[in-house]
């Protein structure tokens, strides 16, 4: 069972739905609000939502393990959310407690909680900024703190670009965080699709309106377009669910998401 969170005080919309505090309720996690459980709960009554999120999470814990058997030691997870109970830090620290982890959302309230959660532990830490400013994460000084990114590391994007807009040029946005990394260093990535499941998926983008965080789905072209430059592990782009999954069982939602892990080729 989780601590009981430490709550902090911050300027920040408290009055509605917060994805990041979200995710964290149907992680099983504290740090939410009761506007945010009755916003799920009533989600789930039409939208299996909370097994969307576990299963990717249950993703994010199988490529973070990958990432570490391979060598990789740090982490930067792009528009991470709070990190709770089996977050990447958790993941791969446990593996090799030389891990660093530098974590990055552009919402105050979400790193403030966030930087008290990680306050004890050396070798993670949040930085605020937005994922699509690339020079502001870059450059924050948690990143350069923890990071060396002349070495290779690992780059999540793990269930953000659905609310990365076509106006932002998402495939052009991973490009320019492959580019400031070295050879060698890996991408995760998880994305929103309705390929296979289309009616969940609109009924999922009609609700994420209410958060006034909308969210795009994208199709599996749309996707291979933002993995240029990266050697895709085997079994390559699919389901996140059969990314290396475990027979996660089947609810439909387990159908709602693609996933990948790749490698930065040389000139990539």
């Amino acid at each position: 069972m989780q601590n009981p969170p430490r709550w902090v005080s911050t300027n920040g919309d408290v009055d509605r739905p917060n994805v990041a505090r979200l995710f964290d309720y149907y992680l099983g996690g504290a740090h939410n609000f009761a506007v945010d459980r009755e916003f799920a709960e009533q989600s789930m009554n039409h939208i299996p939502t909370a097994a969307m999120v576990q299963h990717t999470r249950a993703f994010l814990r199988r490529a973070v393990r990958l990432c570490v058997a391979n060598g990789i030691r740090q982490f930067l997870d792009l528009g991470s959310g709070i990190p709770t109970a089996g977050n990447v830090h958790e993941v791969a620290q446990q593996a090799d407690p030389t891990c660093r982890v530098v974590y990055v959302d552009n919402d105050p309230v979400t790193v403030a909680h966030s930087r008290t959660m990680l306050r004890d532990n050396a070798g993670a830490a949040i930085a605020e900024a937005d994922i699509r400013d690339g020079d502001a994460v870059l450059s924050a000084p948690e990143v350069r703190g923890l990071l060396d990114l002349s070495q290779p590391v690992a780059v999540l994007m793990v269930a953000i670009l659905p609310y990365v807009a076509e106006a932002d040029r998402p495939a052009e946005l991973v490009g320019r965080y492959r580019d400031a990394i070295a050879d060698g260093s890996y991408l995760v990535i998880s994305h929103l699709t309705g390929d296979e499941q289309p009616e969940m998926v609109e009924k999922l983008v009609s609700v994420a309106t209410e958060t006034m965080t909308p969210i795009v789905a994208r199709s599996k072209s749309d996707i291979e377009a933002m993995l240029t430059g990266f050697d895709l592990l085997e079994p390559g782009l699919v389901l996140a669910t059969s990314w290396r999954g475990e027979g996660e069982p089947e609810t439909g939602a387990e159908a709602v998401s693609y996933g990948a892990v790749g490698v930065k080729r040389p000139n990539g």
